[in-house]
């Protein structure tokens, strides 16, 4: 072995740059979150410090001396072997009798990262970034129009809708940024979006949560119930926000919670028994979307022994509702049609019968006598109802959008070499089907996947197709597409 061969080996064997560098990001990822204690399932924040055991283990200061009591008070050595003696040191650590040994046996891994929270930053130096970063802060928020421009690339129509929300939107991270003005408090305006199935209500706030950047966490209304039932604790909406944050604290404190099917949860008037998902639901709502400090589970959806907990506040979080009310159409006509229907000027009782959007006329007194009780809906002042559908709407949400339906298509048969086409009288064929289906623009997918079910079959079969029309009679079952193949370098009809 030569010098060189000896200076090889030295190179190889010390650690690289980068590989420095990896190690020291890896332990200041792993020192920015809090350890939980194994035992209590305490986070460091509320138990204090913490015994660091092999494979991960932490133990709190609290329960190492409670085990510590417990073991010196009986025969350790015969302790694993008598059950009887297991349950009497679980019964005085306050846990289940037929837990095994804490500390020992099934402990490798300790407590997943899911359910450990990052560390706050002290106030001090919380203050100092803020107050560094508070006039970059409100620069940076996208004014109203611009929001709403950037809604307009993805989502077609609902231009009062979109123009509520972007308001809504700016003034709530205005009011995050600058917390008063002069020594006034702005309240939260939290949002309550109304409108039929399939007409956007999910999709724009999943846009706008892409767009802002910020953790948005969708929950679903028809699976919560009062505490102590069967069923998500309504903290699990909260908890939802935490993980979608990267069980970041801060980062979640300022996020946004979309609670959908939220008219699922109206008080059943004909119902004698306990409203454990509906009245009682709306009540335990509440203080979460008026402002409140909540103990909620990390990396779960329920409490339990066995999940840590942690603090959120939920005082700049904003709070997005929708729900299409089915039938809510005739509670708006009753109102409106009160008035008596005879003499100059009166109004017709079917007057409003056939009006599409007569949802748009939607008052709280209306939500009221839905079954809404009326603190819950003061505590969403802003009413943002959604048109329904058009034809009109349908063969623009086809090819508008930057995804648009049609686009993705083209792009899946572009990779075959294909060009697909569609001619006017097809997307009116298509738009006029979604419409009698009545589930909005969810039908408009479910039309096109079986229209093009025997064409993406067929055309990887021949090379020599290179252009694919839609055509309005083969979407009426009146006819087939025309087929173009490639002749010489050039596409012709076949």
């Amino acid at each position: 072995m030569n010098d060189d061969d000896v200076k090889k080996d030295e190179v190889t064997e010390d650690p690289t740059q980068e590989e420095k560098k990896e190690a020291g990001q890896e332990e200041t990822q792993e020192s920015a979150y809090e350890d939980v204690c194994f035992i209590c399932r305490r986070p460091e924040s509320k138990a204090g410090k913490m015994f660091h055991l092999p494979n991960n283990i932490s133990v709190c200061d609290d329960c190492m001396h409670k085990t510590m009591d417990a073991v010196s008070r009986f025969d350790y050595q015969n302790l694993l072997n008598n059950p009887e003696l297991l349950s009497e040191l679980n019964k005085h650590m306050g846990m289940p009798p037929n837990m095994g040994m804490p500390g020992f046996g099934d402990l490798a891994g300790g407590i997943p990262n899911s359910q450990r929270v990052k560390k706050k930053k002290p106030e001090k130096e919380k203050k100092k970034e803020e107050a560094a970063e508070q006039a970059f802060d409100i620069k940076n928020i996208p004014a109203p129009h611009k929001i709403k421009e950037r809604l307009d690339d993805y989502v077609v129509g609902q231009e009062r809708a979109k123009k509520i929300i972007s308001v809504a939107v700016y003034n709530h991270y205005k009011r995050v940024a600058t917390g008063t003005m002069d020594d006034i408090e702005i309240e939260k305006s939290n949002i309550l979006m109304i409108g039929p199935t399939g007409c956007g209500k999910t999709y724009l706030v999943k846009t706008l949560a892409r767009l802002l950047d910020v953790p948005l966490a969708i929950a679903d209304a028809t699976s919560l119930t009062e505490a102590g039932y069967i069923g998500d604790d309504i903290e699990s909406v909260v908890s939802k926000l935490l993980s979608a944050a990267g069980n970041d604290i801060e980062k979640t404190e300022h996020g946004i919670i979309f609670i959908d099917e939220i008219d699922k949860i109206a008080k059943k008037s004909d119902n004698r028994q306990r409203d454990v998902s509906g009245e009682s639901v709306q009540q335990g709502l509440l203080k979460l979307l008026e402002g409140a400090d909540v103990e909620v589970p990390v990396g779960a959806s329920s409490k339990n022994a066995m999940v840590p907990m942690t603090t959120i506040n939920t005082r700049n979080i904003l709070f997005i509702c929708g729900g299409a009310f089915p039938d809510i159409e005739d509670t708006i006509k009753k109102r409106l049609s009160k008035q008596n229907a005879i003499g100059f000027n009166a109004d017709l009782k079917d007057k409003w019968d056939d009006d599409p959007d007569l949802i748009m006329q939607v008052k709280v007194e209306d939500l009221r006598e839905y079954g809404m009780i009326p603190e819950f809906l003061g505590r969403l002042p802003i009413l943002c109802p959604m048109h329904s559908l058009t034809k009109e709407m349908f063969i623009r949400i086809l090819k508008e959008p930057k995804n648009a339906i049609l686009k993705q298509y083209q792009k899946l048969l572009a990779l075959d070499e294909v060009d697909l086409q569609f001619d006017e009288e097809a997307l009116s064929a298509i738009a006029e089907k979604a419409k009698e289906r009545k589930t909005g623009a969810r039908a408009l997918r479910a039309i096109i996947e079986e229209f093009m079910l025997d064409i993406m079959y067929e055309i990887p079969k021949d090379d020599n197709i290179g252009r694919v029309t839609i055509t309005g009679p083969y979407i009426e079952g009146k006819g087939g597409p025309l087929i173009e193949v490639r002749s010489g370098g050039l596409i012709a009809e076949k």
